[in-house]
C-alpha cells in the first residue's frame, strides 16, 4: 500500500502478511495525535484484546513534531519528537496487541486547512483495505482544531466511498472537551471496565506526554471513571468505567452538514436545560 507521505509507515506487532492484518480489522480508530486512540478507543480495544474474532487497528495521521514539551524532553527538537512519539505509538499497539498500527505523518498545519485530498485518499484507501465493522474518531464538539480537522476528512473520505463500502457504524468520541453535556439517549456508551492493567499502560507508554508536563494518563481514567458514576442519577452504576461518544453513522449516510449535525444536539441539550430550570421556577417539582 502506498501513502502520499514518504515518512507514513506500517506497523503490524504480530508480524502478519501486511494485507491479512488490514483485512482482518473489525475496529477501526482514525485519530489526529499519537495517544489519540488509546483515550478515545480504549473500549474498542478491551473488546479486542485477545479476542481471536475482533481485530483493532488504529490509524495516527499526524506527525507529533509539534507536541509540547518539558522536563527530560524540553531540549528535544521537532524532529526528536516526532521519532520519540512514533516509537510511543508502536509500544501501544504492542502492548494493546492491534492488528496494524499505521503512521500518516502529516503535518498538523496540513489537516487544518481546507480539505487536503492527499489524505482522504489515504484514509479511503485504508478503509477499504480494512473494511471495518466500526469505525471510531473524534467528536464535531471537540476543542482541538487538528482533532476537528481529521474528523471533517474522515466524513469526506466514508462520504465518497460506495455506500457498501462504510463502516455499519461510525463513532465520534470524547478527547479534548468531554461529551457529558449530551442528553442521556443520545450518549453512545462504550464500557471501559476490562484490563485496567492494559489501560494503564496504554497511556503510560506515551512518556513524552506524561514526564511532558500533561498527565493524560490519569485524566482519561479519571474521566471514565467519573463517567461511569454520573451516567444515571437515579440508578446504581452500571459500568466501572466508561467512554462518551456520539454515533454519527446518520451524518455520514447523508448530506447533512456537519454544523448542522451538531448542532441538533448542542440545541437539544440547551432545550433540555431550559425546561428543567423553567420547571422549577414554576414550581412544579
Amino acid at each position: 500500500m502506498n501513502f502520499f507521505n514518504n515518512d507514513a509507515a506500517i506497523f503490524i506487532p504480530d508480524n502478519t502478511d501486511k494485507h491479512m492484518a488490514l483485512s482482518r480489522t473489525t475496529d477501526l480508530c482514525i485519530a489526529a495525535h499519537q495517544d489519540d486512540i488509546e483515550i478515545m478507543a480504549y473500549g474498542s480495544i478491551a473488546n479486542c484484546y485477545g479476542n481471536h474474532t475482533r481485530h483493532f487497528t488504529g490509524i495516527v495521521v499526524t506527525d507529533g513534531r509539534g507536541s509540547p514539551r518539558s522536563g527530560v524532553y524540553a531540549n528535544y527538537s521537532d524532529e526528536d519528537m516526532k521519532n520519540i512519539r512514533a516509537i510511543e505509538q508502536k509500544n501501544a499497539a504492542l502492548v494493546g496487541r492491534y492488528s496494524v498500527q499505521v503512521m500518516l505523518s502529516y503535518r498538523s498545519s496540513e489537516i487544518k486547512k481546507p480539505m487536503n485530498r492527499d489524505l482522504i485518499e489515504d484514509i479511503k484507501s485504508l478503509i477499504q483495505a480494512c473494511t471495518p465493522e466500526v469505525l471510531y474518531t473524534h467528536n464535531l464538539a471537540d476543542k482541538q482544531d487538528t482533532h476537528i480537522g481529521v474528523v471533517l476528512h474522515v466524513i469526506h473520505a466514508l462520504r465518497e466511498l460506495p455506500t457498501q463500502q462504510r463502516p455499519k457504524k461510525v463513532i465520534s468520541m470524547e478527547v479534548w472537551r468531554s461529551l457529558d453535556w449530551l442528553c442521556d439517549e443520545d450518549k453512545y456508551i462504550e464500557d471501559t471496565s476490562a484490563y485496567p492493567n492494559i489501560s494503564a499502560a496504554l497511556l503510560g507508554v506515551f512518556d513524552s506526554q506524561v514526564s511532558g508536563g500533561k498527565r493524560y494518563d490519569m485524566g482519561a481514567i479519571g474521566r471514565r471513571l467519573a463517567n461511569a458514576t454520573f451516567s444515571a442519577t437515579h440508578a446504581v452504576d452500571e459500568y466501572e468505567s466508561a467512554s462518551y461518544g456520539l454515533d454519527i453513522t446518520d451524518l455520514i449516510n447523508s448530506n447533512t452538514s456537519p454544523t448542522e449535525f451538531i448542532s441538533r444536539y448542542i440545541d437539544k441539550f440547551k432545550e433540555d436545560v431550559v425546561r428543567r430550570l423553567a420547571t422549577v421556577e414554576g414550581g412544579e417539582i
